[in-house]
């Protein structure tokens, strides 16, 4: 049976994002035919978390209902350049655990991260979605892999807008960063689009 994670986010011993984490989770369950859910707060306080600090709730869940928790501490990692990868085949629809075929791009690779290029299009790295920058706004892609929880939140914020971010305008953006239900839209981790090393017009361009 196929298993499913969630990453959330606990700081100071509060959930954040827990509305679009349970939301996520009871839609998994609807799509595959099954009622009912897991409930995430009730699982958190079972847990009885009494630490400060930034920590990763990972859990993985079936759809039995079986789930099995960590709790790990978490610092934001800083990534030092990044690499175009085309892949026009592949869906990440649903927050499945197995990702061998996300890590087979990245060994692939000759950068530390990847940028999965899907149909011409831009999508997401392999464990984030993307904002780009274009003036004093962001955007991020209309065609991303996985619709996120903090991309579905700053949205719903009107923080940032939705784009078509395709090959042939992602040098249009000055920069970019990566948010995920552990990384928020923040200024610390803005990246140049120059640390994209084989951007359209580079020699080494989707040279795999």
């Amino acid at each position: 049976m196929s298993q499913f994670i969630e990453s959330i986010k606990v700081e100071d011993q509060e959930m954040f994002l827990l509305e679009f984490h349970q939301k996520r989770v009871n839609d998994t369950f609807a799509h595959f035919g099954k009622e009912g859910s897991i409930d995430l707060e009730k699982i958190f306080k079972n847990l009885n978390h009494d630490e400060d600090g930034l920590y990763k709730l990972r859990l993985t869940y079936d759809l039995d209902k079986k789930f099995r928790i960590m709790m790990i501490p978490y610092a934001i990692p800083e990534t030092q350049d990044f690499q175009l990868v085309e892949n026009n085949i592949y869906d990440y629809s649903f927050k499945f655990e197995d990702r061998k075929e996300l890590e087979k791009m990245k060994m692939k690779s000759k950068a530390e991260e990847i940028i999965i290029v899907k149909n011409n299009h831009i999508t997401d790295t392999s464990f984030s979605n993307l904002l780009f920058q274009k003036g004093k706004e962001w955007f991020t892609p209309s065609t991303y892999l996985l619709n996120g929880v903090q991309r579905q939140y700053l949205l719903k914020k009107k923080k940032i807008k939705e784009a078509e971010i395709t090959l042939q305008n992602i040098k249009d953006f000055s920069h970019f960063q990566l948010i995920n239900a552990l990384n928020d839209f923040d200024d610390m981790f803005i990246y140049p689009i120059s640390k994209i090393t084989n951007l359209p017009g580079n020699d080494d361009y989707l040279d795999m």
